[in-house]
């Protein structure tokens, strides 16, 4: 059957989590009552192009990687064991478009920084690869397809929050209890919350599964201090939620700095010389709150500071020897524009 020519051309914004992080991964949150997990969306985006071609041939590129893989059809994809480009291949094997494709994403996040690079580009791929394919999936499915994939690819389970910032962006609650998954905005002033934060990236990548595995397999196997930690953190998540629908700053950056006291028990490789010296000296230029975003042990971490303080806190991350990124909230998740 004959297929029309289509060009999508998709986006999704990162995230930057609050507290509640590794609740998230099942079945964690389901021993943790009102168990939540806090996080924004920045304008960081994951992009993609996806062309559709006359003939059966896959083509592969990322411009922020440089990789490029080519493959004579879906079926010589789909038979191939491994991958140059896995997150695109992974996503390209399920969704199985009927003609070859050219594929080329782009992200804006630094590589390995804990901001959920990979789970965006996932929804960017997927939300545009349903409508390719027509699979005709609502967006909840696209975020299922694509946590599975994730978790296929790193071999270790895979939390839900990372994808809801890309999905919806703005700020969001992800509510995780036996009934399932459920996201309620939590509505602030943005440009408050962004006059007030620092996003910073250590220049050091870092992998997620690691840290989470050796969390989550703790958790598992009985490990009483990590789960009263993970209590503690479920309570602070609930309060931080709180705190945010209040615009209550001064709580909100108390909030982040005990649930970084907690997160740094249960995994101590989760910080770093430069994060430590950051968390240290950041609180005497007018920081409030500090926490590593995602699993830690290099990547972003993020700043909650006082009003008019964002500058002295920027220098003094920058004299430290770590990069300030600049970021507004991403008031929108992601779109897919079509044209045949």
């Amino acid at each position: 059957m004959a297929v029309d020519p289509m060009l999508l051309v998709a986006k999704s914004p990162c995230r930057v989590d609050f507290a509640g992080g590794t609740l998230d991964i099942w079945p964690l949150y389901l021993n943790h009552d009102h168990a939540v997990t806090v996080n924004f969306a920045v304008n960081l985006y994951t992009h993609a192009r996806i062309e559709s071609r006359s003939d059966k041939k896959i083509i592969l590129e990322t411009r922020d990687l440089g990789g490029r893989e080519e493959f004579d059809s879906i079926d010589h994809l789909a038979a191939t064991k491994k991958f140059k480009l896995p997150l695109l291949a992974y996503a390209l094997r399920w969704y199985r478009p009927e003609t070859g494709v050219h594929i080329v994403t782009n992200s804006e996040a630094p590589a390995g920084a804990g901001i959920s690079g990979s789970s965006s580009l996932l929804i960017t791929l997927g939300a545009a690869l349903n409508k390719l394919s027509r699979r005709g999936y609502s967006l909840e499915k696209i975020r299922e397809v694509a946590q599975n994939i994730e978790a296929q690819i790193i071999q270790v389970p895979t939390g839900c929050q990372d994808y809801y910032p890309a999905m919806y962006g703005s700020v969001s609650a992800i509510e995780l209890s036996c009934e399932g998954i459920a996201r309620k905005e939590i509505k602030l002033p943005h440009q408050e919350l962004a006059d007030r934060g620092v996003l910073v990236y250590t220049g050091k990548p870092r992998n997620s599964g690691i840290n989470n595995w050796e969390v989550n397999k703790a958790y598992i196997d009985g490990d009483k201090t990590v789960r009263r930690n993970f209590d503690k953190i479920t309570s602070i998540a609930v309060a931080m939620r709180s705190a945010l629908e209040q615009s209550n700053w001064d709580e909100a950056g108390r909030l982040l700095r005990e649930e970084w006291s907690f997160r740094r028990k249960n995994a101590p490789t989760i910080s770093t010389d430069l994060l430590d010296a950051i968390a240290e000296k950041s609180r005497k230029a007018g920081a409030k709150g500090f926490k590593v975003c995602g699993a830690g042990g290099g990547g972003c971490c993020f700043l909650l500071v006082e009003k008019g303080a964002k500058e002295k806190v920027s220098q003094l991350v920058r004299d430290l020897g770590a990069q300030v990124l600049d970021f507004a909230i991403a008031p929108k998740g992601v779109q897919v524009k079509v044209s045949a």
